[in-house]
């Protein structure tokens, strides 16, 4: 499953009534990611990738996956030191054993999670050990493909806004959510735009933010 969107979504016509958001989609043009529908892997993916740069997490849990299958049953066999082997600090470990725990045993039923709004979803899932608010949006997102998430502590949206609106800097966690209120309902989709500013390399990664310029809409 995958999220897509381009000029003619639907999603990407309301977002161009707003003048920062139009400026956005237009220079990003399209945007596809993944989603992963494999709850139980995508929040212990989540945990094992905290605080890694994408190439270190993806190579741990490379390591991890090879394991065993990824299950809570399998992953309550494993010993702590197995996992610590393939590179899951102790705090992780016991983060993704404590995920499993409560998957297993049905303290936490993953596919119950639709009938929740977003707000109840992040509360169920951050009783897991290691689970914070930032991961839980994430979940949210590309696990859930929830169409209003706005991570206001994401280091990434947060630079692009602040670009995005012209700043200097980045924006502020009260900035962004201030911003974000002309991109309901579907802010999902802008935070997408959003981190393809970076990916795309359109945000500065040093200096001053500047906002989108005709050139540069035009390059793309």
């Amino acid at each position: 499953m995958r999220l897509a969107y381009g000029p003619d979504s639907p999603e990407v016509v309301a977002l161009a009534t707003d003048p920062v958001m139009e400026r956005v989609t237009r220079a990003i043009g399209e945007v596809s990611v993944g989603v992963e529908t494999d709850r139980f892997v995508s929040l212990a993916s989540a945990i094992v990738g905290q605080q890694l740069s994408t190439s270190a997490a993806n190579t741990i849990w490379r390591r991890f996956e090879a394991l065993g299958p990824v299950v809570p049953s399998a992953v309550l066999e494993l010993e702590e030191g197995a996992m610590r082997s393939v590179g899951l600090s102790g705090a992780k470990a016991r983060y993704v054993r404590d995920l499993a725990e409560r998957v297993h045993s049905g303290d936490l039923d993953l596919d119950s999670l639709d009938a929740l709004d977003d707000d109840a979803v992040v509360a169920e899932v951050t009783r897991v050990k290691g689970v914070g608010i930032w991961t839980a949006e994430m979940f949210l997102l590309f696990s859930l493909a929830r169409p209003d998430v706005l991570a206001l502590a994401d280091g990434g949206l947060l630079r692009a806004v602040g670009w995005a609106l012209e700043l200097g800097r980045a924006a502020t966690g009260d900035e962004f959510a201030a911003a974000g209120e002309a991109w309901r309902p579907y802010r999902s989709v802008a935070s997408l735009y959003l981190w393809a500013c970076l990916d795309r390399g359109l945000v500065p990664r040093t200096g001053s933010a500047g906002g989108l310029t005709p050139r540069e809409a035009a390059a793309l």
